[in-house]
C-alpha cells in the first residue's frame, strides 16, 4: 500500500507517519522510486502499536524507540527479548536501600519467590523492575500499617501465574517473533488496566453478594 492508504487504514495522519519514520519508530517502506515507497501489513501493525503507545499510554517517543529496538533484536532469545522490551517501559524508581520498610519488604518478597517456586524470578532480582515494583508496594503497605500475611500474598502470586500462562499462550498464537513480543508489550500496557478493572468489578460483585446493597 502507498502512504495515503497506510494513513487511511490506520487512522494516523500522513504527517504523523512521516514523523514516526524520521524518529525510527517505523521501518522505511520499500522504495518504488525517488518519491514513492510501498508499505505492507507489518507496517500497519507496527504503526497501530506505536500510535497506541504514544497517544493512549503516553509512553515517551524515546522510550517507544528503545522498546521497539528490543522487540526487533533477533540476536536475543525470546525470554531475553521479551524481558528487555518490557523492562524498557517506564518503571518505578529505585527505592531507598536504607529504609527499614524496604529492607523488610525485600526479605518478604524473597521468601515469597521461594515459597511459590519462582526460581527464575529469584535469579533476576538484582535487575528486574518488576521485583523492584513489588518491593516498593509491599514496603508501602507495611509503612501504612497493614498486615498482609505471607500466605495471602502467595495466593495472589499463584493467581498471577495463571494469568501469565494465559498471556504467553495468547502470545504464542502469533507467527513471528516480533509479533509475539509486540503482543506481550501491548499486553503489559493495555491488558493490565483490564485486569485491574476486572479485579475491582469482582470486588464489587463479591461485596454485593456478601453484604447486599444496604
Amino acid at each position: 500500500m502507498r502512504l495515503a492508504e497506510l494513513s487511511e487504514r490506520s487512522g494516523v495522519p500522513t504527517a504523523t507517519i512521516k514523523y514516526y519514520l524520521r524518529e525510527g519508530l517505523l521501518e522505511p517502506g520499500r522504495q518504488l522510486n525517488a518519491t514513492t515507497a510501498e508499505y505492507d501489513e507489518e507496517h500497519l501493525r507496527r504503526l497501530r502499536l506505536v500510535r497506541a503507545m504514544i497517544h493512549v499510554a503516553r509512553v515517551p517517543v524515546a522510550t517507544v524507540r528503545e522498546v521497539l529496538g528490543h522487540v526487533d533484536d533477533d540476536s536475543l532469545g525470546r525470554t531475553m527479548r521479551l524481558g528487555a522490551a518490557l523492562w524498557a517501559l517506564p518503571q518505578v524508581p529505585e527505592p531507598d536501600a536504607e529504609d527499614e520498610h524496604v529492607l523488610r519488604a525485600r526479605l518478604e518478597v524473597d521468601r515469597l519467590l521461594k515459597t511459590v517456586g519462582w526460581s527464575n524470578a529469584r535469579a533476576l532480582v538484582t535487575i528486574s523492575p518488576a521485583y523492584r515494583s513489588l518491593v516498593v508496594a509491599v514496603a508501602t503497605f507495611r509503612r501504612l500499617g497493614y498486615d498482609w500475611s505471607p500466605e495471602l500474598i502467595a495466593s495472589y502470586a499463584r493467581l498471577m501465574h495463571q494469568a501469565a500462562v494465559l498471556d504467553l499462550d495468547f502470545m504464542d498464537t502469533h507467527p513471528s517473533e516480533a509479533e509475539k513480543v509486540e503482543t506481550a508489550v501491548a499486553g503489559a500496557i493495555f491488558v493490565e488496566p483490564v485486569l485491574q478493572a476486572l479485579h475491582r468489578l469482582a470486588q464489587e460483585e463479591e461485596s454485593a453478594r456478601r453484604y447486599g446493597f444496604e
